[in-house]
């Protein structure tokens, strides 16, 4: 942490797409709900996103870093050694881009881009947590159109118990499968059209990305934080978390149970 920031967690954004997730950070910073924070750097990686939009208006330095247009991999490349090679270096010179602004934190609004250990290891050497928001519960629907695939099995009757949910996680090589941080459940209603359902997602995610968030950057200033919330209405021990990495069942009937306690 730079000097002149000793008692300020500095963040790193980085978006693909309209950046509302984003822009919830941003007024979150600066209303101090995400509390002795500043954003240092917006990285978009598609050149039409409106995240960079919201990152001027908000006098937050931006950068754009693609892909193929920076030459990593070669337009309608088909390839696969190629194309994994290419994501590579990609993410390596990524990695060093993100270090030199000197980080406490690294967020993922809206990233899409699967990252790999060229990118991850070199962050996690110097000790800086990656964070990433999923429109869906752990262990289900990882990847992309999240949303969606769970309208889908609700439509056709095979959605558990009728709820889905989002996730701030710990980002892994592994898509979606990081140590959770924030979990919150979503029921989808009998009179829910997709729009429906992803509107009030996307509320929740803006919700647990800031509150996210202002955990980690908590975390980062070395202040413990002892619980994690689960969905809207318990905060549990941290250990409790690594039930929801096992398998779909006990994931079920933690959250089950839980909800059953409403204890908070």
């Amino acid at each position: 942490m730079a000097a002149n920031d000793a008692q300020t967690c500095r963040i790193s954004i980085l978006c693909s797409g309209s950046g509302t997730n984003l822009q919830a950070i941003i007024d979150a910073v600066q209303n101090g709900q995400i509390s002795n924070s500043k954003i240092i750097k917006v990285i978009v990686n598609r050149a039409k996103a409106f995240s960079v939009q919201r990152a001027k208006d908000a006098g937050i330095p931006h950068d754009y870093f693609n892909l193929v247009s920076q030459g990593f991999v070669a337009k309608g490349e088909k390839d696969e050694a190629k194309l994994k090679a290419g994501r590579a270096r990609y993410d390596a010179e990524l990695a060093q881009k993100v270090l030199g602004d000197k980080p406490d934190l690294v967020v993922l609004a809206g990233w899409m881009h699967v990252f790999s250990e060229p990118f991850l290891d070199p962050l996690a050497a110097a000790g800086i947590p990656v964070i990433n928001l999923h429109p869906a519960l752990p262990g289900r629907y990882d990847g992309a159109n999240a949303i969606g695939r769970a309208y889908e099995d609700f439509k056709a009757g095979k959605l558990e118990n009728n709820r889905t949910g989002a996730m701030i996680h710990y980002v892994i090589a592994q898509v979606d499968r990081g140590e959770p941080i924030l979990v919150q459940e979503v029921e989808v209603l009998r009179t829910d059209k997709l729009e429906d359902l992803e509107k009030r997602m996307h509320d929740v995610e803006h919700d647990i990305i800031v509150k996210a968030t202002a955990q980690s950057a908590i975390r980062a200033e070395g202040r413990p934080v002892r619980t994690r919330r689960i969905s809207s209405i318990v905060e549990v021990p941290f250990i409790y978390l690594s039930f929801f990495l096992a398998a779909s069942q006990v994931l079920d009937w933690s959250l089950g149970s839980f909800n059953r306690a409403k204890t908070q």
